[in-house]
């Protein structure tokens, strides 16, 4: 991996990470001086939002850490590991919360159910990342077994010779 692509990469996760922290305290904000009023309930969609921005900033930190593994050549080891099952259950985290937001939803669209239904199919999509992210995290787990393997013998072929 590049230096321009590592660069442009952490200029991107710096501005995700920026803006989700924008977010979380606009939220905050919002919680301490806007009272709720109006059809929707918007203290549980404020503390959703707060708690889905966690998540994404988890993840966001998480994709720097590989990054950094990828540019010094350390990913192919079992420290990966955690930073992808983080990752995961970041996703994960996304989804449930997203299933809540349209729950929460889910009352205000009776004449309208297809808004609910579309919202479901996001979440859906959301998990749907998660499984591709695990899939990932599998061929990472045969790259690490094979490059240990190769390790060894190479150690064996050096002992030979």
């Amino acid at each position: 991996m590049g230096k321009l692509t590592v660069g442009a990469l952490r200029a991107v996760l710096g501005v995700a990470l920026a803006g989700t922290v924008f977010v979380q305290a606009s939220m905050v904000w919002a919680l301490a001086t806007d009272p709720e009023d109006g059809p929707l309930p918007l203290t549980p969609l404020r503390v959703i939002t707060i708690l889905g921005m966690v998540s994404a900033q988890v993840a966001l930190v998480c994709v720097w850490r590989l990054v950094t593994m990828v540019r010094r050549g350390t990913v192919f080891s079992h420290a990966a590991f955690r930073y992808v099952d983080a990752v995961i259950g970041a996703i994960v985290a996304a989804s449930l919360l997203w299933f809540a937001v349209t729950a929460l939803n889910a009352p205000g669209q009776r004449e309208d159910p297809g808004v609910t239904v579309i919202m479901g199919g996001v979440g859906l999509a959301i998990l749907g990342v998660a499984l591709i992210v695990l899939v990932l995290r599998m061929l990472l787990a045969q790259a690490v077994a094979r490059d240990v393997e190769a390790a060894r013998m190479q150690a064996e072929l050096d002992e030979v010779i």
